[in-house]
């Protein structure tokens, strides 16, 4: 049984007796803390995942130890200006022990349905052609409109034909 747990502001993957080493708690050694912000808690094939964290779920731990990191070099520098600042860092930290995992009141999440999406019915698109009845003035009409009053009137080699050409075939 594993969980994956929010501590000190951590998500953490977490089976029970394993060691982690999370950001210091103000938790005295020897004690024991329990994290009630438990995102995920799976048990072989049920896997359960709260919205954002499980009702009820917790994780019990035990404080082992406090202590202080590796220690890591911050080097700052800018050339040609002599400036060079050397620092160095230790973050603080607690070992824990994880002493168990509780789902009690955890609903298990559905599984997954395969949704089928419709798929979008395409519309040819609609072209007006105008007929000549219902424009008496052909000039008004684009070259685009006039080719396309040509072609549904049955006009033959439009494509190289002029706009004065068009309005004279089709008049």
């Amino acid at each position: 049984m594993y969980a994956i747990v929010e501590i000190a502001g951590h998500q953490f993957k977490v089976e029970k007796d394993q060691k982690v080493f999370v950001n210091r708690l103000q938790t005295e050694e020897g004690k024991k803390v329990s994290f009630d912000n438990v995102l995920l808690v799976g048990d072989g094939d049920n896997v359960t995942v709260g919205a954002p964290a499980i009702d009820g779920a917790q994780v019990g731990a035990k404080v082992l130890k406090h202590l202080k990191g590796d220690k890591v070099i911050v080097f700052k520098k800018k050339r040609r200006k002599g400036y060079r600042v050397k620092n160095g860092h230790r973050q603080s930290l607690t070992e824990i022990v994880i002493e168990s995992i509780v789902a009690s009141g955890a609903k298990k999440a559905a599984p997954k349905k395969e949704v089928k999406k419709a798929e979008p019915q395409v519309e040819a698109p609609k072209v007006e052609t105008k007929t000549v009845e219902a424009t008496q003035d052909l000039s008004k009409l684009t070259v685009a409109e006039l080719k396309d009053l040509a072609k549904a009137k049955g006009v033959s080699g439009i494509s190289s034909m002029k706009k004065a050409d068009l309005i004279a075939a089709l008049s």
